[in-house]
């Protein structure tokens, strides 16, 4: 049986560098996993009321489903401010509620995060890193995932150019998976 990694792209934008990154990923599954994105595009903001009066938004309860069946997470994170942008940020929120049924507890991650500067989202990649932990992911350390000037990777339809950022994004992708055969329970 495949194991299914949920792919994660914390941007809403149409034409989101992250959200290219994740399409770009998907044709490096290896043999026995599948890929699969997940949209944050319809999640509403997080509100503990949801919770604590049973009125959980669809778009929330339908996430937290799809999440529960994902087996790992890579997620892909532009640079808001030097912290990850707030959809990130709100889909952690929502799948870790109601308190004790997190959807994330246990599952390998990754982090990839791009910048169209020099800096390569560094502080995003942290900071998602220090969520991560408290959420019970244990991410993938090595490669480190940082990707620069990520607004020239692309040609005119959107498509991750050949060269060495794709052959190193492969490579992560890779180590990825052997860090969730080590890492998955």
């Amino acid at each position: 049986m495949n194991k299914t990694i949920g792919i994660l792209a914390g941007s809403l934008r149409k034409e989101s560098f992250s959200k290219k990154i994740g399409k770009a990923i998907l044709a490096m599954v290896p043999e026995g996993f599948e890929f699969k994105v997940i949209s944050l595009d319809d999640l509403p903001v997080y509100n503990q009321d949801f919770d604590d009066n049973n009125e959980v938004p669809k778009a929330i309860s339908v996430f937290r489903e799809v999440m529960k069946t994902v087996d790992g997470v890579i997620f892909i994170t532009p640079e808001y401010n030097r912290s990850v942008p707030a959809v990130l940020k709100n889909a952690l929120d929502a799948g870790s509620r109601p308190y004790g049924k997190s959807v994330w507890n246990a599952k390998p991650a990754a982090v990839f995060s791009s910048s169209p500067g020099n800096l390569s989202a560094f502080g995003a990649n942290h900071h998602l890193r220090q969520s991560l932990v408290f959420l019970n992911m244990p991410a993938m350390q090595q490669p480190e995932v940082y990707l620069q000037k990520v607004n020239e990777l692309f040609d005119e339809n959107g498509v991750l150019k050949e060269g060495t950022t794709k052959e190193f994004l492969q490579k992560a992708v890779n180590a990825y998976i052997v860090w969730f055969k080590r890492n998955a329970e």
